[in-house]
């Protein structure tokens, strides 16, 4: 199994800064790509930002100049740098992994247990 623990979330002031991260952990063959989704309150999860293997990223448009995703060189953490927060990204914010395990199970279906950032004055 793979496990997920994200860190980093909370309470700042719009346009404000916050650092996330997200440790995975277990039989870990490999990662592939990881990604960072966000849930508001009433709202649809979204995919907020991905990174593959070899570094490629990817953002959804409302975050874009604003939020770097970026990976360990062990590959097994990712971080989310969010910068010049605003109301609107207030959300529960989840980890997801594409990893194969060491007995060569692959899956998407990895989640962390969410954090939660709240940005308001």
């Amino acid at each position: 199994q793979v496990q997920l623990v994200e860190s980093g979330g909370g309470l700042v002031q719009p346009g404000g800064s916050l650092r996330l991260s997200c440790a995975a952990s277990g039989s870990i063959k490999s990662i592939n790509t990881m990604n960072w989704y966000r849930q508001a309150l009433g709202k649809q999860r979204e995919l907020v930002a991905a990174i593959t293997s070899n570094g490629s990223t990817k953002y959804v448009d409302s975050v874009k100049g604003r939020f770097t995703i970026s990976r360990d060189n062990a590959g097994n953490t990712v971080y989310l740098q969010m910068n010049s927060l605003r109301p609107d990204d207030t959300a529960v914010y989840y980890c997801n992994a594409d990893a194969t395990t060491t007995w060569g199970l692959r899956s998407d279906g990895y989640w962390g247990q969410g954090t939660q950032v709240t940005v308001s004055s």
